[in-house]
C-alpha cells in the first residue's frame, strides 16, 4: 500500500550506521533515460498505449530504441491533422491544452480496456501515455510548450491514477526540443510507475538527464488511488522548491493551474507579501488599487486578474518551509477569492519579467511604502551590471505601474505617501521622473482607520490570546484561523 503523502525528507545523522547510509545512496542513484525505459520494458507488468501530437513520437521512440518494447507497447499513434484529431478526441478551441490532453487520456484508456481487459487485465498494470506539444518549427518560432500525462494502474484491475504536467521547452533548435520532450516523457512514466509513493522524489526525477536550460515544468497534478493524502498545492510548492520552475500557481479554490490558463493576454494586478496573516490592510490595498486601475482610461474597462504572490523567502521559517503554515496562508488567501502564485523571484523586476511571458497587457503591482523604499535601495541590484538603473529599466519595461499604499509612522504620526517619500539624494531626480510620468502612483483613496494594522502585531495578538486581533482581519479569514487553529490560535 502506498505511503501517506508527507514532505519530511530523510535526514542522515551521525548516529546512523555507515552501511545504512550507503544503501540509501545507492537506492537513490539516478538512472539514465536508457536505463529507465529498459527497466519499464523488461519488468513484464506494465502494458499500454502511447498517443503523441505535435513533436513526433519522441517518448514512444525511447521504448523501441532500448529493446524489449513488445513487453510494454500495445499501440502508438499520432493525429497531426486537426480534423483527424477532432474526429478521434472531439473538437476543441486549442490543441495544446489541458482539455485536449485529458480527452486523449480518457479516449485511449477506454479503448485499451475495451480491447485488452478481458484477455490480460488480471495480470497487467495498464497505462496510457499522452502528450500534445507545440515545438519550434519552420513556421513556428516561439518557445515550445506542451502538456504531458500518464494514466496508470498501481495494481492489476485497480482504478486508474493520473499525473499531468505542463512544460516549456527552451532549446532554440527544434530537434533538441524534441529530444528533451522524449526524455521528460520517460522520466514522467518512470516516476509514475516507481515513485508514486514518494511524490517529492517523483518531482525531483523529472529533470533527470535534463536541465532548466532544456525544459521547465510549471504545473503538476496527481490524482487517483496511487496518491492517497496528496495535496497538489504542496506539489506545486515543490516545483519551485526543487527548481523545476521559478513560479507556479493555483486558483482560489486550491486547484493547480498552468499560469497561462488564467493570465493569457489579461491585465494583471499583483500583490506580494508574506500574509502572516492576511489583514484588513491587504483587502483595502487590493480594492483601492483595482478601483484606481479600472478608472484609468487606457484600461478601456478591462478587469484585471488579481493575483496574490508569495516568495520562497517569505515562506522560510528558521531556514525551512513549514508546510502546514504554507497551507494556512494559502487557505486564507483563497478565502479572499483570488489565485495564488508561489515564486522564487526575490525582486519585482524578475516577477514582472516572468508575468510578461503570459500577457502584453498592463501589469500593476500594489505595495506599501516600506516595499517601495526597498525598490529604491541600490543594495538590491548588486547582481546587475547596470545597477539600479538596469533593474528599474527591467521593472518598468512595457506597460507597468506601481500603486503605492500610504504608511503612518507610529511614533510621529507622519503620513508617508508615494509623493512625499524620501529617497537617496543621488536617486531623487530618478524618483521624481517616475512620479511625474506616472510609473508610480499613490493610491488616492484608502482607509485611514486601518493604517495602524501590521501583520506582526496581529500575529502576536493571536498567539497571546488577545481577541482584539479579530477586528484587524477580514471576517472569512477570522473564521478560518479560529476553526483550524492557525498561527497558534487557541479558543478561550
Amino acid at each position: 500500500m502506498p505511503n501517506t503523502f508527507h514532505l519530511t525528507p530523510h535526514k542522515t545523522t551521525v548516529a546512523e550506521p555507515a552501511g545504512l547510509w550507503i544503501i540509501l545512496r545507492v537506492s537513490h542513484e539516478q538512472l539514465t533515460t536508457h536505463e529507465k525505459a529498459l527497466k519499464i520494458n523488461v519488468d513484464g507488468l506494465r502494458y499500454g498505449a502511447f498517443a503523441e501530437i505535435g513533436a513526433g513520437q519522441e517518448v514512444a521512440r525511447w521504448f523501441f530504441r532500448v529493446g524489449g518494447a513488445a513487453g510494454t507497447v500495445a499501440k502508438t499513434m499520432s493525429a497531426y491533422d486537426m480534423a483527424v484529431s477532432d474526429a478521434i478526441y472531439g473538437s476543441g478551441q486549442r490543441y495544446v491544452s489541458r482539455q485536449r490532453l485529458q480527452s486523449m487520456l480518457a479516449h485511449e484508456w477506454d479503448l485499451l480496456l475495451e480491447r485488452l481487459a478481458t484477455a490480460r487485465g488480471g495480470q497487467t498494470y495498464f497505462f496510457v501515455f499522452a502528450d500534445t506539444v507545440a515545438t519550434r518549427s519552420y513556421s513556428r518560432k516561439e518557445d515550445g510548450v506542451g502538456w504531458l500525462g500518464v494514466r496508470f494502474q498501481a495494481a492489476p484491475l485497480a482504478a486508474p491514477s493520473e499525473i499531468i504536467i505542463h512544460t516549456r521547452l527552451w532549446e532554440a533548435d527544434p530537434v533538441r526540443q524534441q529530444e528533451s520532450l522524449g526524455i521528460l516523457g520517460v522520466n514522467l512514466m518512470y516516476g509514475a510507475f516507481y515513485h508514486a509513493d514518494d511524490p517529492v522524489r517523483l518531482i525531483g526525477t523529472l529533470l533527470d538527464d535534463l536541465s532548466r536550460n532544456n525544459v521547465e515544468v510549471d504545473m503538476i497534478k496527481c490524482s487517483g488511488p496511487a496518491f492517497p493524502g496528496v495535496d497538489n498545492r504542496l506539489l506545486t510548492l515543490q516545483l519551485v522548491e526543487q527548481g523545476l520552475t521559478d513560479a507556479a500557481m493555483f486558483t482560489a479554490a486550491g486547484d493547480v493551474i498552468e499560469p497561462a490558463e488564467l493570465l493569457y493576454k489579461k491585465p494583471i494586478l499583483v500583490a506580494r507579501g508574506s500574509y502572516r496573516p492576511v489583514t484588513n490592510v491587504t483587502v483595502d490595498m487590493l480594492d483601492r488599487a483595482r478601483d484606481q486601475l479600472l478608472a484609468d482610461p487606457q484600461m478601456q474597462g478591462q478587469a484585471p486578474v488579481v493575483l496574490l504572490e508569495m516568495t520562497l523567502r517569505n515562506l522560510l521559517q528558521q531556514g525551512v518551509i513549514d508546510h502546514r503554515d504554507f497551507l494556512a496562508r494559502v487557505d486564507m488567501l483563497g478565502a479572499l477569492g483570488h489565485p495564488v502564485m508561489i515564486s522564487s523571484h526575490a525582486t519585482f523586476h524578475r516577477l514582472t519579467r516572468h508575468l510578461r511571458r503570459f500577457t502584453d497587457q498592463r501589469i500593476a503591482s500594489v505595495l506599501g511604502i516600506p516595499t517601495l523604499e526597498q525598490i529604491f535601495d541600490e543594495k538590491y541590484y548588486g547582481d546587475l551590471e547596470g545597477g539600479i538603473l538596469e533593474g528599474l529599466g527591467r521593472l518598468f519595461k512595457g506597460d507597468v505601474k506601481l500603486y503605492v499604499y500610504p504608511f503612518r509612522h507610529i511614533a510621529t504620526g507622519e503620513l508617508v505617501t508615494a509623493e512625499n517619500m524620501r529617497v537617496s539624494s543621488r536617486l531623487r531626480h530618478l524618483y521624481a521622473h517616475m512620479i511625474e510620468n506616472e510609473y508610480i502612483e499613490p493610491l488616492r483613496k484608502f482607509d485611514a482607520g486601518q493604517l495602524h494594522i501590521f501583520p506582526r502585531e496581529v500575529l502576536t495578538r493571536i498567539e497571546q490570546g488577545d481577541p482584539s486581533w479579530e477586528t484587524m482581519v477580514p471576517a472569512p479569514v477570522v473564521t478560518i484561523i479560529k476553526a483550524r487553529g492557525f498561527f497558534g490560535y487557541r479558543a478561550a
